[in-house]
C-alpha cells in the first residue's frame, strides 16, 4: 500500500477509535485532538437533530458512548450525510450488540424517527397524475400515497419522550401510518389492525374496488353483516383521502 494511504488509514482509525488505534507519528497531538474532536462532534451533532427524542432520552453520557461504538463498529454505505441517519438505524438493527442500560424501545424509536426524516427528504411524490382526487373510493381503486408507510411496532414510539420511557412492550402492537401530507408536512395516524390490513390489501396484489376490498376484509373477519363493514370503511377510505394518505382513484386508462 503507498505510503500516503497508510497514514490516511491510520488517521482515520485513530479519529473513530482515539484509544485503542494510535495516532500517526508525524502529526502535532494538538492538531490531531482538533481533528478528533471536529469528526466526533460533526457526526453526533448531525444524528442528534436527526433523532431528537433519543438523544433526550439516553442523555449525553450515554448518546456519547452510542455515537462512539457507532464509529468504531460500522461502516457506511453512503458517503451523503442526509442517509446517514439510516445508517445509525442499521447498525442498532444487526450489528450493535445490546448494553445492560440500552432502553429496551431503543431500535424501534430510531427507526421511526428515522421514517419522519426519510419521509420529509424523499424524492416520491404524490403527484396528481397518480389517481383522480374525487373518484368514488368505493367504486373505484384506492390508490395509497407513496408518502404513506403503515408500521407496527411493539412499543408505542409515538408517545415516547424523557418523560414516558416504556420497560416492556404494550399487550398489543402499536400500528402507525406516517405519512407526507400535501403541505409537505409529516404526520402520523395510530391505526388498528383492521385499517392497517385494509392498507396492506390496496397497496399489494390484484388491484381491487374499494367495495371489493372491504369484502374481503369482512371475509377475514367472518363478520356476520358484512354491510356493516362496508359501511364503516366507505367513511374510514373518505377519512384516509382527507388525511393525503389516499390520492383518491386510480385513473382509467386511456
Amino acid at each position: 500500500m503507498p505510503e500516503f494511504a497508510e497514514i490516511q488509514r491510520a488517521f482515520a482509525g485513530h479519529i473513530r477509535d482515539p484509544e485503542r488505534t494510535p495516532a500517526p507519528a508525524d502529526i502535532e497531538a494538538r492538531r490531531m485532538a482538533i481533528y478528533r474532536n471536529l469528526f466526533f462532534n460533526n457526526v453526533s451533532s448531525l444524528l442528534r437533530q436527526g433523532f431528537p427524542v433519543l438523544y433526550r432520552c439516553l442523555g449525553q453520557a450515554r448518546w456519547d458512548a452510542l455515537m462512539r461504538r457507532f464509529l468504531i463498529e460500522h461502516r457506511a454505505t453512503t458517503p451523503l450525510f442526509p442517509q446517514l441517519g439510516q445508517e445509525l438505524v442499521a447498525y442498532l438493527g444487526e450489528e450493535r450488540a445490546a448494553q445492560p442500560d440500552d432502553p429496551p424501545f431503543m431500535r424501534e424509536l430510531a427507526h421511526y424517527e428515522w421514517v419522519e426524516a426519510a419521509l420529509l427528504f424523499s424524492d416520491e411524490e404524490a403527484s396528481p397524475d397518480l389517481a383522480d382526487p374525487n373518484g368514488d373510493l368505493l367504486v373505484g381503486v384506492p390508490v395509497v400515497s407513496p408518502l404513506a408507510w403503515a408500521l407496527s411496532y411493539r412499543f408505542p414510539v409515538h408517545r415516547i419522550g424523557p418523560d414516558c420511557q416504556p420497560h416492556m412492550p404494550d399487550p398489543e402492537p402499536t400500528h402507525l401510518v406516517v405519512y407526507r401530507n400535501r403541505a409537505d408536512e409529516v404526520e402520523f395516524l395510530k391505526i388498528n389492525l383492521v385499517t392497517q390490513r385494509l392498507l396492506q390489501l390496496l397497496k399489494a396484489g390484484e388491484p381491487c374496488s374499494g367495495r371489493e376490498t372491504l369484502e374481503t376484509i369482512a371475509t377475514e373477519l367472518r363478520h356476520p353483516d358484512p354491510a356493516q363493514v362496508i359501511g364503516f370503511g366507505a367513511g374510514l377510505l373518505d377519512e384516509l383521502r382527507q388525511r393525503h394518505i389516499l390520492l383518491g382513484t386510480r385513473r382509467l386508462a386511456g
